[in-house]
């Protein structure tokens, strides 16, 4: 019945669209022909406005579902839990003050400080290996398959691996398996302060490694060989032609898989939410403005001062994506 569904929406959207833009067409060549069905004089016109009906519908869905929450968003930040009272700045010195956000802020630092670096360390290191190996394909598939498990899915398998049943109960955890197995103690390791953190870090690192290694693979076949070749000729080894030649020469997908994860690192939410629900001193500004959003009669005007600090943070990576990317296009 789902599959028909969907089916069934496939089809009806194709058809919409087919609709729309025959239709438009031939408003357009009724408007701008004359009798004999050729354009007139006017047909600067009618090129100014083809383009635009046909990205109509595109602007029109992005200003309702992109821009206007964006204004709403930035609006109710100013007002107070039901958004009827104007309170200035009252909810952002609130957000300052709070040690909940203020926790939430530096635990979104440590997932912006190592999760992107080791996702592109550890794309690097496997892209490379597994080029030199027979069974290369096999390593790069196993390593990708993480990236077709949603985080929910991914954060459920990792609560099997950090699972803890007490001090007096079989436990079933790899981890604490592993841990027993070298004569030492199991832990509750979601509840251990300020490393508790860098567990669920490493759930987003093994979802991540597969995509920044896939990228980095294509982008190193691209290198050319006799650069490479020359290098051995000069004597370098393996490790400076990684680090001195290739990495230098990738730098700039290097760059992009950097910014694609790092924006994914400022939106995380299901990871958290999954495995801790904020608990233990591991909330997140996306955790903690769903909270006061949705949770407890919810209080549009703080979640909304939430939802404005992570947009504000990616701004300056999305500025500095376009500068660059307006650099290269200058280049070629």
């Amino acid at each position: 019945m789902q599959l028909f569904d969907a089916l069934l929406a496939v089809m009806v959207g194709i058809g919409v669209c087919v609709l729309y833009y025959t239709g438009t067409n031939f408003l357009l060549d009724r408007i701008f022909s004359d009798k004999n069905g050729f354009l007139t004089g006017k047909d600067r016109w009618y090129n100014a406005i083809q383009p635009w009906i046909f990205l109509a519908p595109a602007l029109f869905f992005l200003g309702v579902y992109l821009v206007y929450p964006v204004y709403e968003t930035f609006r109710l930040s100013f007002f107070n839990f039901g958004g009827f009272e104007f309170v200035g700045l009252k909810n952002y010195l609130w957000a300052y003050e709070n040690p909940e956000f203020q926790q939430a802020v530096l635990n979104n630092l440590f997932w912006l400080l190592f999760v992107p670096i080791l996702c592109v360390i550890l794309g690097l290191i496997t892209a490379r290996l597994a080029d030199n190996v027979r069974w290369g394909t096999i390593a790069k598939s196993l390593i990708f398959m993480p990236m077709a498990i949603s985080f929910v899915g991914a954060s459920v398998i990792w609560k099997f691996v950090y699972d803890y049943r007490g001090p007096d109960s079989e436990q079933i955890g790899s981890l604490n398996a592993i841990v027993m197995l070298f004569g030492a103690e199991p832990q509750a390791w979601i509840t251990l302060p300020f490393w508790n953190n860098f567990f669920l870090m490493v759930i987003l690192i093994w979802i991540q490694t597969g995509f920044a290694m896939v990228i980095f693979s294509a982008a190193l076949r691209g290198i050319p060989e006799e650069t490479l070749e020359a290098a051995r000729i000069d004597g370098a080894n393996e490790i400076q032609i990684f680090l001195k030649i290739m990495i230098p020469q990738i730098l700039s997908t290097v760059m992009v898989v950097w910014t694609t994860i790092t924006i994914i690192v400022l939106k995380i939410f299901d990871i958290v939410l999954a495995m801790t629900n904020g608990q233990w001193n591991t909330e997140v500004l996306a955790n903690l403005m769903f909270d006061w959003m949705f949770r407890g009669g919810g209080d549009s005007g703080r979640g909304s001062v939430m939802a404005m600090m992570i947009m504000i943070a990616v701004i300056p990576i999305m500025v500095w994506n376009i500068r660059n990317f307006r650099k290269e296009e200058q280049v070629r």
